[in-house]
């Protein structure tokens, strides 16, 4: 490991940061420092090197063919670093910070965390509400749940649920769909950030999107299904978002069919990282309310 002292460590560090997270704004926040900062360590350490990891293109920085080879070993050493801090720290034990985008947040985790807390008092939950994936392997974030393929490099992803979708109202706007051509004659609420359309769940019933209306439009999904619940229109959710509700009976699925989307329910971990027993632990406790949870069914 002699060849460490030739090279800046925080260079090391930058180039990492850069060429993971793809710009050298994202790489500044990331680990504290100016944008200028991270800038000259990356000219510091190709100095050093003796060879160019990245060109400079108006839009900003893209890694070589070299650089590629060399940051998948130092997001692997990055990792590794970081597990020993929190070992050294002994951390990870009695606190867990858990990434979660903020409509899986608010729709469902935070009703349930007093039961995880009531189990394992010994163990601090910090929720990290956030849609950006985060790699729990360099980050200080032990968990990420995330919606997706699942196959996201440098992190182990292990499958919680399918997504899975259909239309939710009110019921009293229920009483005026009785079949999904009468989806045409309602308002629909819609959420232009939703990473699927109304074709996944029109089309197997063979219908397509363009016999929808108009309706509300909210770049948010808690709001969209607030907005079903206020009888605004008819909503196409999934299960954690709107499990709740329909126990609660403050929305009703007018039609019984659901369709996947594609996407999952994901946990996922640092590639490198040991789990913790309060990784273990909640990861255990999260499978159960799922498996538990009304209106949610696991494949």
């Amino acid at each position: 490991m002699r060849n460490l002292n030739r090279v800046s460590l925080g260079g090391l560090r930058a180039i990492e940061a850069v060429g993971r997270l793809g710009s050298l704004r994202l790489a500044a926040e990331d680990i504290g420092v100016t944008i200028g900062a991270i800038s000259q360590q990356i000219q510091k350490t190709e100095r050093q090197l003796g060879r160019t990891l990245f060109e400079r293109r108006p839009k900003g920085l893209v890694l070589t063919d070299l650089g590629q080879g060399v940051l998948r070993h130092l997001t692997r050493g990055m990792g590794e670093l970081s597990a020993a801090i929190s070992l050294a720290e002994n951390s990870d034990e009695n606190r867990l910070t858990v990434s979660v985008a903020p409509v899986f947040a608010s729709k469902w985790l935070v009703w349930r965390l007093k039961r995880f807390n009531e189990a394992h008092p010994d163990i601090r939950v910090r929720v990290d509400a956030t849609v950006g994936l985060v790699d729990p392997g360099i980050a200080d974030v032990d968990i990420c749940i995330r919606v997706g393929k699942g196959s996201w490099p440098g992190v182990t992803a292990e499958k919680l649920l399918d997504q899975r979708i259909f239309p939710v109202c009110s019921p009293a706007l229920a009483r005026q769909i009785k079949t999904p051509a009468d989806l045409a004659n309602v308002p629909i609420i819609r959420d232009p950030e939703a990473m699927f359309g109304w074709n996944t769940w029109l089309g197997p019933n063979g219908l397509d999107d363009s016999i929808l209306g108009n309706g509300p439009v909210f770049s948010d999904a808690s709001l969209c299904l607030d907005a079903a619940i206020a009888g605004q229109g008819v909503f196409l959710a999934w299960e954690t978002l709107a499990g709740d509700a329909l126990a609660f009976e403050r929305l009703v699925a007018p039609f019984p069919d659901r369709y996947r989307t594609g996407d999952a329910y994901w946990f996922v971990t640092g590639q490198y990282a040991h789990k913790s027993n309060s990784v273990r632990a909640f990861e255990r406790w999260l499978r159960a309310e799922l498996n538990n949870a009304p209106d949610i069914t696991l494949i």
